[in-house]
């Protein structure tokens, strides 16, 4: 069975790039995170165990691994953040305007009724993504 280190040589040979020490430190850093993290904070873990790589090569990187279809990146309340997808479940955002916190969640009614939609219309669905925003319990305080 491919894992993401398989995938992402893969999709670079496959468009003339090379797997360097740089993009396998990247992945291996970033795909020991869970949910969703921020470039910067991204950049520090990598930065602590090698200071050579650049926010300009994570940046490109991280483009490559959402390219390959490793990573997804969402922008809420003008911050992006990065998502591991490989072998992850679906899930939506519920996304607080005040703190930036992101809870993921699940609800199979919503699956059930955007098919039902998509079939209503003729449309195939291939891929969802939904992003509630609002305002946190804590925030709300």
């Amino acid at each position: 069975m491919l894992n993401e280190f398989d995938i992402f040589k893969d999709f670079l040979r496959h468009h003339h790039l090379r797997w360097t020490p740089q993009r396998k430190l990247i992945l291996e850093v970033f795909i020991e995170q869970q949910g969703h993290i921020v470039i910067e904070d991204l950049h520090k873990k990598i930065h602590s165990q090698d200071p050579t790589i650049g926010i300009a090569t994570l940046y490109r990187t991280m483009k490559l691994l959402v390219d390959a279809g490793l990573a997804d990146m969402h922008t809420f309340n003008e911050r992006t953040t990065y998502e591991r997808l490989y072998k992850v479940r679906h899930h939506d955002h519920l996304i607080c305007k005040v703190c930036g916190r992101t809870i993921e969640f699940e609800h199979p009614l919503i699956e059930k009724y955007q098919l039902e939609v998509c079939e209503r219309h003729g449309f195939t669905l291939r891929s969802h993504r939904m992003e509630l925003f609002g305002i946190c319990n804590e925030c709300r305080k």
